[in-house]
């Protein structure tokens, strides 16, 4: 069995706690069309560095009902900056136009086999898998960006297309896992998309 959740496979649910004081679960979000969960956190730089971006695809899609879901499983042994209290102050400085759940227990992690900080998934209305993998090809430096994937997928979606690249490599910090090295990463997990 792979690590990361397969194209065609049902989102994995959940329930967890975010940082407006409430309690979301899958079916929280059975209104939206269309529903990307990222896992995110907020010590890195890939995803400190292209928040921004993220913020205005949120903002893109809002209107046509696409709800973005970000969720922290890092581990706040090995980084407490990734603590639940640092996620709400992050959350009210910048106002991020997504809910921002905890994974303290790290399981929804290991469910939806998540790899990198940020890690991007797209599903249908039915909760089905269509797209995974990163947003764009330089989360570090936006500014230098040329392939803007999750965007793409997300436009192909909405007009009943057929995704063209369903799946790309995740790029990012690997997830902190609990009493492991920072660069540790479960055995199964590999890249999506082998690289030459």
């Amino acid at each position: 069995m792979a690590f990361t959740l397969k194209i065609g496979e049902t989102a994995p649910d959940f329930s967890l706690p975010a940082t407006n004081g409430q309690r979301y679960s899958l079916s929280s979000f059975s209104e939206s069309p269309m529903l990307v969960i990222f896992f995110s956190c907020n010590h890195c730089p890939y995803v400190r560095n292209s928040d921004e971006t993220t913020r205005e695809l949120a903002l893109k899609y809002q209107p046509q009902g696409v709800q973005f879901v970000a969720i922290n499983s890092n581990s706040v042994t090995t980084h407490p900056v990734d603590g639940f209290e640092q996620m709400q102050q992050r959350m009210q400085e910048h106002q991020f136009p997504w809910i921002y759940l905890h994974d303290e227990q790290q399981e929804v992690a290991t469910r939806y086999g998540a790899l990198r900080t940020p890690h991007f998934y797209l599903f249908n209305s039915d909760r089905q898998l269509v797209y995974t993998g990163r947003a764009m090809d330089n989360p570090r430096d936006p500014a230098q960006a040329t392939s803007f994937d999750l965007d793409r997928a997300l436009g192909e979606q909405l007009k009943g297309h057929k995704i063209s690249v369903p799946i790309t490599n995740p790029v990012g910090c690997n997830i902190k896992w609990e009493g492991k090295d920072s660069h540790w990463m479960p055995p199964e997990a590999c890249d999506l998309v082998p690289t030459p």
